[in-house]
């Protein structure tokens, strides 16, 4: 026997044939104490119930040595505007800086977030220890140039400078726990990666 859409309708009334099934629960039950009662848990309660993953080292190192990292990105993006002659290049460098500059406040708030102590951005320690970061002697040269040259040497400095900011995200989206930190790293992997592109058109 055929049951048609006429038929349920009868029986349904308003609710149809297609009525639409009720969505997922989401709710969460607490365990009652031996005696007691289950107990639902609110949204409220179930997060604050669980948790969210403490800083580890990585994290806490990965976002003192970016503060500095950022920081002479935004030096040599400030020689741009009167050193560089490309248009291009000067309209990157501005995007750059308007980037960076913004991230290293942002990170100073998380550390002070997590009762850890903010770091000066012009502090130039473990610059060696930090891949992509230029040398004194290659921002002395940057300072010193303008026109073409200044162009070619910005470009070949930051994109070193780029990579080496994405090998450090890389390896913290490894070894951290911390979910805003990931959600860092992630950022610096695909705003740099692209600004690499960027300048590689410009050679």
């Amino acid at each position: 026997m055929l049951i048609t859409c006429a038929g349920v309708l009868a029986v349904l009334g308003a609710a149809g044939c297609a009525e639409e099934a009720p969505p997922p629960d989401h709710t969460i039950v607490q365990p009652g104490k031996p005696g007691e009662d289950n107990r639902t848990l609110s949204q409220d309660e179930v997060q604050t119930a669980i948790p969210e993953a403490k800083p580890n080292d990585a994290d806490i190192a990965y976002v003192r040595n970016m503060i500095v990292h950022h920081q002479q990105a935004v030096e040599m993006t400030a020689l741009a505007p009167e050193r560089a002659q490309n248009t291009q290049l000067k309209g990157l460098a501005s995007r750059i800086a308007d980037a960076q500059g913004p991230e290293i406040g942002m990170m100073n708030r998380w550390l002070t977030g997590h009762d850890l102590p903010a770091v000066n951005p012009t502090d130039a320690h473990a610059h060696a220890a930090m891949p992509g970061m230029a040398t004194a002697e290659e921002m002395s040269a940057l300072a010193a140039a303008s026109g073409p040259a200044f162009d070619r040497l910005f470009i070949d400095l930051m994109i070193r400078h780029h990579e080496g900011a994405i090998q450090m995200a890389t390896e913290v989206k490894g070894r951290g726990d911390d979910i805003k930190v990931q959600e860092m790293a992630d950022h610096v992997v695909a705003e740099q990666s692209d600004e690499i592109l960027r300048m590689e058109g410009m050679r």
